[in-house]
This record gives structure tokens, sequence and C-alpha cells, in this order.
């Protein structure tokens, strides 16, 4: 019983780290464009630089996570969860210190500098570990659920981020808060987080003679700690399950369509239909408040009749519709609509995260997740190739037709690779966890 509470603590901390954390990220959002805008192109309503811009940081952002994500997880795995998440979340606060001094084109410049320097080792590295963490300490039958609630609190973040800065009064005083934010979670975090129970886990499982849960690429599982991982080593874990290797491939291409929805979607509507930065926050909203009624109410209760497998599916082809119905969007009201279709389009996520979770085995989750988030990282590098050209071509009065939204056609066809890639996944059965799941029986 003891154990079971310390656990169930540890991921309560957990969530309100995360729901902290990223309610100062999510903050900015709204409010980033029409900051760059006025810094890059004032006055204007359309600016191929800012689109440009963002595509660079993206791919230089790219480049470094695809590197870091593998050692992040594999050093988590090696010195613990909580080691590793400080200082990412500490690397994070520092741009937002810059914008919430000053938003004059110099500050811009040097913020959009540090930005793209932290996030090569910062962006996804939180959501990396913790789902890395939700894996030490929820047994398999409830991962997914687990993961879903997980998801479910960051959109929560979502929701009242967006919030904020819907009646917050100007850009100055919404990164003045999300900067001071950020610090509290860091804190918040080292000082009641406790370390994941990952260590104890693996002694659990190893101490069996022949333990059914070996490492897909040490074929041996042990406490000791191991080197950093190669390209070899993210190669082998890719090649070590048909199903992981499929999972990889749904990661790479929903992530390409996500980020060319997310790189493009903004400017989109800041140049169709004038949006500012309450309206921002308006379809923010209710983004995050369809994906909290998806994975905190409904995920939980698919999950206990409908496979991962499915779920994913679903998840996939409801994302593809909602990104369509953005690209033809025809009236501010069917970009709102559009919106809605989340409450479905969010399952893919968790239910995929739920999926690589079950290929491994206890001393390799932070592996796992990190070689998948390092792929959705090489996704970032090919999306801004891809979309930003497209953008800022069909937005300006060069574009070859008029298609303002063809660059969002475009991610929904991405995403609808992904789909097709999902529908043939056929996964064997999990990983058994032998000792592990006894020993963290946690409910979410």
């Amino acid at each position: 019983m003891a154990e079971k509470t310390i656990m169930s603590s540890g991921l309560g901390h957990l969530f309100m780290t995360v729901f902290v954390f990223n309610f100062a990220n999510f903050m900015v959002v709204p409010a980033i464009t029409d900051v760059s805008m006025a810094a890059l192109c004032p006055g204007e309503d359309e600016c191929s630089l800012a689109i440009y811009l963002t595509g660079i940081q993206q791919a230089i952002t790219g480049m470094g996570s695809l590197v870091m994500m593998p050692l992040i997880g594999n050093f988590s795995d090696n010195y613990g969860r909580k080691v590793m998440l400080t200082l990412p979340m500490l690397l994070t606060t520092l741009p937002l210190v810059i914008l919430a001094y000053s938003r004059e084109r110099n500050f811009y410049f040097a913020y959009y500098a540090l930005k793209t320097l932290t996030s090569m080792v910062c962006e996804g590295s939180v959501l990396c570990l913790a789902h890395a963490y939700v894996a030490d300490n929820v047994a398999l039958p409830r991962r997914a659920s687990a993961f879903g609630i997980l998801s479910g609190i960051s959109s929560c973040s979502f929701v009242f981020g967006n919030l904020s800065t819907r009646f917050l009064p100007s850009a100055a005083s919404v990164f003045q808060v999300a900067a001071a934010v950020a610090m509290v979670s860091v804190v918040y975090m080292r000082i009641f987080l406790p370390e994941s129970s990952m260590e104890a886990a693996v002694i659990a499982a190893s101490s069996k003679e022949e333990t059914v849960n070996e490492c897909l690429i040490e074929k041996a599982c042990t406490n000791n700690r191991r080197p950093a991982p190669s390209l070899h080593d993210s190669i082998s874990l890719l090649r070590s399950s048909w199903t992981f290797s499929q999972a990889a491939i749904v990661a790479f291409f929903s992530s390409l369509g996500e980020l060319g929805l997310y790189s493009a979607l903004l400017y989109y509507l800041k140049a169709e239909f004038h949006f500012d930065k309450d309206q921002f926050a308006d379809l923010m909203i209710i983004n995050g408040i369809a994906g909290i009624i998806s994975q905190m109410v409904l995920m939980p209760l698919l999950a206990r009749v409908i496979s991962e497998e499915k779920i994913l599916a679903i998840g996939l082809i409801f994302n593809c519709v909602h990104i369509f119905l953005y690209s033809v969007a025809w009236s501010s009201w069917v970009v709102y609509f559009a919106a809605t279709f989340q409450i479905l389009a969010v399952f893919a996520g968790p239910s995929l995260r739920s999926i690589v979770s079950k290929q491994v085995g206890p001393t390799e989750q932070g592996k796992a997740q990190g070689c998948i988030t390092g792929l959705c990282s090489f996704a970032s590098i090919v999306s801004p190739l891809i979309f930003s050209p497209l953008t800022a071509l069909f937005l300006s009065d060069n574009a070859p037709f008029v298609f303002p939204g063809f660059s969002l056609v475009c991610a929904a066809f991405a995403v609808m690779i992904a789909f097709i890639q999902s529908v043939m996944i056929r996964a064997p059965h999990a990983v058994p966890e032998s000792k592990v799941d006894d020993f963290v029986p946690v409910e979410p």
C-alpha cells in the first residue's frame, strides 16, 4: 500500500509538473505570430520572411532533437527521469525572459537565436521523459489510459494557457507571466517530483534467472549503466520489432503532417481571415477543450473495449479530415468547426506511445520513447523544406493558382499516409513485464 501511494503521488506530481510547464509554453503560442510579424513586417497581414524564419528554426530544432532525443532518453534510463528533466525545463525559460523584457526587433532576433539553440535540446524532451516516467510506474493493461490522461493534462494546460492569453491585456504581459510560470514549474519539479521507480523495476525484472523481459538491443537486461546509444543502436531498435518499425513510420508521417499544419495555420488564418492574438486564442481553446474531453473521458473508456491499433487509426483519419477542413475554409466559422474534430484526432498520440512502450522492456522505455521522439524531430527537419515554401507561395500574389490552403492539403495527405500504415499494424503480444507489474500496480 505504501509503494502504491508513493507511485500515485509521483504520477500526481508529474502531471502537475507537465501542466505548469506546458501552461507557460502554450501561453505564448497565440501571441508569437503577432510579435514576429510586428518585428519583421510591421503593419502587414502577410510576411514571407516570418514564414521562412519559422521554417528555418523548425529545421534546425529538428536536427538537434534528432540527435539529442535518443541520448536524453538513454541517459534517463541510466541516471533517472528527474535529473534529465531539469536541463530542458531550465533552458526553455531563457527565451521567454528576453521577450518578457522587450519585443523590439533586436530583442526579437536575440529571442529567435536563443530559442533555436535551446530547442535543439529541449523540444520534445519533457514529453519524451514524461512518457517514460509513466511507463515506469503504470502496469501494461492500464498504460494506454495513463498516456491518454497525460495528454489530457497537456490539453488542460493548452486551454488554460490560451485562456490566460485571451484575457491578458498585451503581448508584454503574456511573456512576463509565461516566464514567471516556467520558473515556477522548474522549482516545483525539483522540490516535489520523486525519482521514477525505474531502478527498482529494473532490479525486479533482472532478478529472474532467465527473464522473458529481454532488452531488444542488448538481449540481457541489467541495471548497469550503459553507454550512450549510437545510430546503430537506434537502427537495431527499429529492426527489433516489426510493430515498432510500423509505429515509427506512423510517427514520422503523422508528425510531418501535424508540423505542416502548425507551421502554416496561423499565417494562413492571419492572411485569409485577419486573425489576431485573441482569435488565435479562441481557436486554440476550442482545440484544447476537445482534447480534454477526448483524452480524459473518451479514451480511457474506449481503451477498455477497443485495441490501441484501432484507436490510433481513428485518431489519424479524423486528424486528416480536421486538417483538410482548415484548408478549404471559406469563412471563419468553418475554421472553428474544423477545430472540434480535435476531439477524436488527438487519440493518435497516446495510443502510438502506448503501442511503442509495450514493445520494449522496463530498462529501455526512455530509449524507445527517445527513438520515436527523434523520428518526430526528423519530420520537423523535412517539414519546413516542404511546407514553408508552399505556404509562402500560395499566400503570396505569385501563386500558380488560387488556393491559399494548398499547403494544408499536403499536410492532410501526409497524415493520410500515416493512417494507411496504421491500419496495417497487427501488434503481437506485448513484452511481458513479469514482476514489474506486481511492483507498480498503479491506477492512473
